[in-house]
């Protein structure tokens, strides 16, 4: 398969919020988090940690913690993202490639997920407090990860598709 062929195959896949009961091997958890360790980060920092969560409590709790984070509660596992609480501008970017590298090793392993953010700062705080996160460690996203499962139905409240290339990329002309 050719590269860009490859890459297109794995990124168009749609985000799955629903999924079977089957568990995630902890073998694929491990697969997956170090896949991700090699993302890129600025000066090398890799100001993530990541925490999974099985229990179906937890992961009930975990998805009243953000606006778009309900799909949680039916996973069989959710991969916290921990960021570094280090002040530093481009740690929350650092997060945004770590996540999608773990969304496309779960793509590649057979496995469905979707990135949700736990906000407001209480919400952080509550996560925070249920997972027993160590201090300096913030819990502000979570990718919930499982098979797929029959999808949802009902209108998507946010449009589908993607704008054309054209209407993406603008060329330079000095």
């Amino acid at each position: 398969m050719e590269a860009l062929e490859l890459i297109r195959t794995l990124t168009a896949r749609p985000a799955v919020r629903s999924f079977t009961d089957r568990a995630v091997s902890t073998e694929m958890l491990e697969q997956i988090v170090d896949t991700a360790r090699w993302t890129g980060s600025a000066r090398n920092r890799q100001p993530w940690r990541f925490i999974a969560v099985r229990d179906k409590a937890h992961l009930e709790r975990l998805s009243a913690l953000g606006a778009y984070a309900q799909h949680i509660a039916s996973a069989p596992c959710a991969l916290v993202l921990l960021s570094a609480d280090n002040g530093f501008q481009d740690t929350q970017f650092d997060l945004g490639k770590v996540s999608q590298t773990v969304i496309l090793a779960a793509t590649a392993l057979g496995l469905g997920s979707c990135l949700s953010t736990i906000y407001p700062a209480d919400n952080v705080e509550q996560a925070a407090h249920l997972l027993q996160v160590e201090t300096g460690w913030l819990p502000h996203h979570a990718i919930s990860i499982g098979y797929p499962g029959t999808p949802m139905a009902g209108v998507r409240a946010i449009a589908s598709g993607r704008l054309p290339a054209a209407e993406l990329l603008s060329l330079h002309r000095p």
